[in-house]
Formats: structure tokens, C-alpha cells, sequence
């Protein structure tokens, strides 16, 4: 009995140990999936400094972390340091999203390339706009505040003057309340450089025409640059001399500014509006949509400052460029260009010619009721169309003896005209009290009209003095039609 028992306790011992054994083999970790985990996304204020989080990555021992910036705001100059930590921080340094990569590797797994990589994404920006109730006397910057661009960045509560270097940056939006204007002193710059998937929006706190007053210029300074803005539902009241418009130039203080990649829309009144004295220092690819008068009110000389490639026929009051009553001065020659949506200049008072003008093939001049073209001692008419691109020279009502004509007095050999339609002229009397729409007047004045034709004046087609130049066949390669007296009568 007592060997029986011994061995009876044997076996339980021996059972219990190997089960024990089997036991502590089977409770040994398995291998874990390497997984890579960036941290939650976050939402936060750009001047926060933001922990970025990769310690709940998983894997066997210990992982290495690298860190990379896959996506951040378009001028943002974000490097992050620290990438290879495992909570590196970094402060935004512009609104925007910021988004991070994470991989993360084990050095001493047997597969030398395995890794896995997860993102993060921050999103940083102010929760609300700020109000500008201020003049702005200091240098100043506006920044983005909020990512959505149909929200302001600003809300402009007071007419601001700016009497100091303003840098407006990319994707701002200024809304305006009613009537409320910004105006850029003499002693102010203004720098607004947005780009074309982020432009800068000049606009009123309702999307209705006529809303806020606009932007008026007076400063002279170089550094006046728009570019990518877009200005809209202004004009509410009188920028100067009884004229609205979305942005205006003053002439007396001699304002200037490069416009380019701008709209216009929606404005009561112009688009723009420049005054003579006044200078676009460049001007290209800008559009002008819905104004309730014309896209531009321009000088003359300023005229030549635009571009082909701009558009300014787009339900406008009136698809035309406006010319005030005005006079091209200068040295040089000057050109009007011809625009690639046909849009015509329109002349509201008469055309002073006092440098060398040049209309290119293809443009369209059309003349005020009773409007005239002088041109003087000192300045030539080059107008040279092609045979499928005239150059057109109309009253703006388009009926006969609208206009009063053009009347030469220069003696320059570059007075020509060819392939050019004139029409309309002869309104009243344009001197000796003649009519007509072609005049050349006085000692050594000098025109030469070619494969043009000349139609509906109210009185003659050409006329010119005894002691004037005009080319000899004129009455022959030239085409008449439609004119209330002779093609051609000498003084």
C-alpha cells in the first residue's frame, strides 16, 4: 500500500510538471504586425506649437520614426526639425493644412525594407475674422485668418486710410460694410499679390452691386502693385468728379499702379477708373464683368497701357473702353492695341494727338456725338489695318454725320491711313465752315489715305487746303459711299 501510494504521487507530479512546461511555451508573444500610427488629426490655431504623436506605432522591440511634410500652404517656408523623433513639434507658420507623413521601420528585423507609414493632418486657422476700424498709420501686413474662401479674413467697419506700406497676402478676403471705403494715401503703398488659385477678394459684406464704395488711389509710389485681386459689388457712392467705380486712380496726385490678373465685377458705376495725371504702370490679362456703366473710364495716353489679352466685353452697361476728353502727349510713339474680344474705345469728347499714335489692325475707335480727332503740329496718325482686319473709325451712334471727324494739322510723313473704314463724320462744321470727315489743314500738313473707304459724312469725304499734302490718287484708291457732298474738295 504504501508503494502504491509514492507511486500515485509520482505520476501527478510528473503529469502537473509537463503541463506546466506546456503551458509557459504556449503563453510566448507571436510576432506583432509593424503598424505605423501618425496620431489624430488635428485642428488648431496658427500660432500654437503643435506636438505631432507616433508613439502609438506598434511593432517588435525598438522602431526608428521619420518624419516628412507631404503637403502644406502654398507659400509656406515649413521645415520640420526633428524628423526622426517621435513627438517632433512644429509651429504653422501660415493658415492653411499642414499634412506629415510617419514611417516607421525595426532596424533589426530580418527584412531589411519593412516599414509602415501612416499621415496626419493639421488644420490651422484663426476661428474668426478681425474687424479694421482704423486707419492704418504703421506698416502692416494682412494675413490669411480662415481657410474657407467664401468667409473674410477682415471686415472693413470704418473708411480706412492708409497712410503707411500695406502687404496684402494671398487667399485675404476684406469684406466691407455699406458705403465704407479704403483709400490709399499719398504717403500709403498697397501690395496685394495673390495668385490664381488663391486671389485676393476686395469685397462687401453682401454680395450686392453697389454695396461698399471701393478702393481709391492717390498714392504716386512705384510700389503699387494688385495683382490676382479681384474687386467686386462696389461703387456704392462717388469715388471723385461724380464718377463710382470699384477702384479709382486720382490724376491730381498723380497715382499709379501695375494691375494684372485682377476681375472686376459686379461694381455700380466702372470698373476702374483713371483719371487724367493719373498712370497705369502696366496692365495685362485683367477682366471686367457686369459693371453697370463701362468696364474702364480712361484718359487717352493711359489707353495705350492696355492689353489684347485683357476681356472687357461681359454684360457690362456698356461693353466699351471710355475715353475722357483728353490729349496724347509725349515723346514717343504710343499705340492703342486691338482686343482679342473686339471691344472698341469709345471717345466721349474730343482726341488731342500732340505725340505719335498708332492704331493697330483691328481696332475700333468710336466717336462722341459731335466729337472731333485733332491732330497737331507735334504729334501723326498711323493707322494701318490689313484687308480682314480693318481698322474702323465710327460715330458711336452708328447713323450718318455723327461725329465731326478727323482734322490734320501735323506735316509728319507717318500721317497714314490704310485699310481703314471712316464713317459717320461730318456732324457740323469742322473749320472755313466746311463739313468733313477727312480734313487736311494748313502749310505743310501731310496725310496719305489708302484702300480706305470713307462713308455717311454730312458733308465732304476728304477735304484739304491748297497748301496741305495729300497723296495724289487719293479719289482713286480709296472707296466713297453713302458721303451728303463730293468725295474730295480742295480749300
Amino acid at each position: 500500500m504504501y508503494f502504491t501510494r509514492i507511486t500515485t504521487i509520482l505520476f501527478i507530479l510528473l503529469t502537473y510538471g509537463l503541463t506546466s512546461c506546456k503551458k509557459e511555451a504556449d503563453v510566448t508573444p507571436a510576432p506583432q504586425t509593424l503598424v505605423a500610427n501618425a496620431g489624430a488629426d488635428q485642428n488648431v490655431l496658427p500660432t500654437d506649437v503643435v506636438k505631432l504623436d507616433g508613439s502609438a506605432s506598434k511593432g517588435n522591440g525598438q522602431l526608428s520614426y521619420q518624419w516628412t511634410v507631404v503637403r502644406k500652404p502654398g507659400n509656406s517656408t515649413l521645415t520640420l526639425g526633428n524628423t526622426q523623433t517621435v513627438q517632433p513639434t512644429f509651429t504653422p507658420d501660415i493658415v492653411g493644412y499642414y499634412e506629415f507623413e510617419l514611417t516607421v521601420q525595426e532596424p533589426t528585423s530580418t527584412t531589411s525594407n519593412a516599414k509602415s507609414q501612416d499621415r496626419v493632418l493639421i488644420k490651422a486657422e484663426y476661428p474668426t475674422p478681425i474687424t479694421l476700424d482704423k486707419d492704418i498709420t504703421a506698416k502692416t501686413r494682412l494675413f490669411d485668418r480662415i481657410i474657407d474662401p467664401t468667409k473674410p479674413d477682415y471686415i472693413v467697419a470704418s473708411n480706412i486710410r492708409t497712410k503707411a506700406e500695406l502687404t496684402i497676402d494671398r487667399d485675404v478676403v476684406i469684406a466691407f460694410q455699406r458705403d465704407k471705403q479704403l483709400s490709399i494715401e499719398t504717403d500709403g503703398t498697397i501690395n496685394a499679390v495673390g495668385v490664381s488659385d488663391q486671389p485676393i477678394r476686395f469685397t462687401g459684406v453682401e454680395a450686392q452691386k453697389s454695396y461698399w464704395a471701393g478702393v481709391v488711389l492717390y498714392s504716386s509710389s512705384t510700389a503699387n502693385t494688385l495683382s490676382f485681386v479681384n474687386v467686386e459689388y462696389a461703387g456704392s457712392r462717388i469715388a471723385f468728379t461724380s464718377t463710382k467705380a470699384g477702384l479709382a486712380l486720382y490724376g491730381a496726385t498723380k497715382a499709379q499702379v501695375a494691375l494684372s490678373d485682377c476681375r472686376f465685377n459686379n461694381n455700380d458705376g466702372y470698373g476702374l477708373y483713371v483719371e487724367d495725371g493719373a498712370t497705369l504702370r502696366t496692365f495685362a490679362r485683367n477682366n471686367f464683368k457686369n459693371q453697370t456703366e463701362a468696364p474702364i473710364l480712361i484718359d487717352a495716353y493711359n489707353a495705350t497701357r492696355l492689353d489684347a489679352a485683357s476681356t472687357f466685353t461681359g454684360s457690362n452697361g456698356r461693353d466699351v473702353i471710355e475715353i475722357s476728353s483728353s490729349s496724347i502727349t509725349g515723346a514717343q510713339e504710343v499705340k492703342w492695341p486691338a482686343f482679342s474680344d473686339k471691344t472698341p474705345y469709345r471717345l466721349l469728347g474730343n482726341l488731342t494727338v500732340e505725340a505719335g499714335l498708332t492704331l493697330q489692325p483691328g481696332v475700333i475707335v468710336e466717336a462722341a456725338r459731335d466729337g472731333m480727332i485733332s491732330v497737331n503740329k507735334t504729334g501723326y496718325l498711323s493707322a494701318k489695318g490689313t484687308a480682314d482686319q480693318k481698322v474702323t473709325i465710327t460715330g458711336a451712334g452708328h447713323t450718318s454725320a455723327y461725329w465731326r471727324g478727323i482734322i490734320v494739322y501735323s506735316i509728319s510723313n507717318l500721317n497714314v491711313l490704310d485699310q481703314v473704314e471712316v464713317s459717320g463724320g461730318g456732324s457740323a462744321v469742322i473749320v472755313s465752315g466746311q463739313r468733313s470727315a477727312l480734313t487736311v489743314y494748313g502749310r505743310g500738313a501731310t496725310l496719305s489715305v489708302k484702300n480706305s473707304r470713307i462713308s455717311n459724312s454730312g458733308g465732304y469725304g476728304i477735304m484739304y487746303t491748297s497748301d496741305a499734302t495729300l497723296n495724289a490718287d487719293a479719289n482713286s484708291v480709296n472707296t466713297f459711299a453713302s458721303n451728303a457732298q463730293a468725295s474730295l474738295y480742295k480749300l
